[in-house]
């Protein structure tokens, strides 16, 4: 029995790459079937994450891509021009601006050519927002 437990377990985060504790809480709460329990995991990871676009003027991307990384919570910032994707920068907590600088001087180049783009910036949920504005509102920092 615990074999058999601990091979779905094994799936699961196999498939997931969530931790044990993770991989059983979700495989107990829906009653031993691995692959609803890989359902559920994906779907709630998809929930952590929301997407939002908005249009920018060439000179502005540069000042609002910067503006997005300084306050931290988002994970990753595409700019597209007519749905094609310019830059991809994967931001994470502890980035070092040496990581990010070569994106933020081809991001000048390409913003310098184009008239109008669309940055995309994905962030972790309300959690995130929550303590951002908590942080800008505080006077002890």
């Amino acid at each position: 029995m615990i074999t058999e437990e601990l091979e779905k377990v094994d799936v699961i985060r196999e498939r997931t790459g969530v931790d044990y504790e993770q991989a059983v809480e979700a495989l107990r709460s829906v009653d031993g079937d691995v692959l609803e329990a890989i359902i559920k995991l994906e779907k709630e990871e998809k929930q952590k994450y929301t997407k939002e676009e908005f249009q920018v003027r060439g000179q502005q991307v540069l000042g609002r891509v910067k503006d997005l990384i300084r306050k931290g919570n988002v994970t990753r910032i595409r700019v597209k021009k007519d749905d094609r994707v310019l830059v991809d920068i994967p931001v994470t907590a502890g980035v070092v601006g040496t990581v990010i600088a070569p994106y933020l001087t081809v991001l000048a180049g390409l913003a310098a050519l184009a008239s109008k783009c669309t940055i995309e910036v994905e962030r972790l949920n309300r959690i995130a927002d929550k303590v951002e504005n908590d942080i800008d509102n505080s006077d002890e920092f």
